[in-house]
């Protein structure tokens, strides 16, 4: 199956979201939208409340041969143990810097706001922020029995063929850098989500803000 086959069948779980009360996440210091309170969640159809576009087959055969290259994988209790070690050591090292660990599951997602991880229309990742990078880069190495999927995903703004592509390179941006810094390409999926996915209402500012962002999916080997 095709990336675009993938992400078109994806598409179709989309859900609406209803407008939420604004809370402040107590790791990242932001103001985001409450997504218990919605009810509903942009996006919630997707596999994790934000990230994960390739869909379980395109994971499971990463997996698959991960484990096949000789990275041994997690069975039973072992995956829920090391998932909280790792999500532990992601809060602690991204606390006040703006990005949120989320879980839902055996899956960790980072979401990174465009504002901080790009300029306005662009690729290039600000400097400021590769210090940012370089913690996560530090926590998949020392926690590398996961696959790693990189999406990249737009406002509304501009047409669905711009914010495709920029929503690719976005997301092909952070992980180069991330194997720059010693992270195994082979874990690194990167996928575009394009505009087909927001988390907030693209009629504000403070809306199409959160949706310029980049999530990187942590999804644990399984043997």
């Amino acid at each position: 199956m095709t990336k675009n086959n993938i992400l078109a069948g994806t598409a179709m779980l989309v859900a609406v979201l209803v407008a939420g009360c604004q809370t402040t996440d107590p790791y990242s210091g932001q103001r985001q939208q409450n997504r218990t309170g919605t009810g509903a969640l942009i996006g919630a159809g997707i596999g994790i409340a934000a990230g994960l576009l390739t869909g379980d087959s395109a994971v499971e055969r990463r997996q698959h041969a991960l484990i096949g290259a000789g990275l041994g994988g997690l069975a039973g209790a072992a995956v829920g143990n090391y998932q909280d070690r790792q999500q532990a050591a992601l809060r602690e090292k991204l606390q006040g810097t703006g990005v949120d660990v989320a879980r839902k599951g055996d899956n960790i997602t980072l979401n990174m706001p465009g504002n901080v991880t790009f300029a306005f229309n662009s690729a290039n990742i600000d400097p400021q922020f590769y210090t940012v990078l370089n913690d996560v880069a530090g926590v998949l190495r020392e926690y590398d029995q996961t696959v790693v999927e990189v999406a990249g995903h737009t406002d509304s703004v501009g047409s669905d063929e711009v914010n495709q592509r920029l929503s690719e390179q976005r997301a092909e941006a952070v992980a180069q850098y991330l194997v720059a810094q010693g992270v195994q390409r082979e874990r690194l999926i990167t996928v575009g989500g394009g505009k087909r996915y927001p988390i907030a209402s693209n009629d504000t500012e403070a809306g199409r803000a959160a949706n310029r962002r980049v999530e990187i999916t942590l999804v644990p080997i399984q043997s």
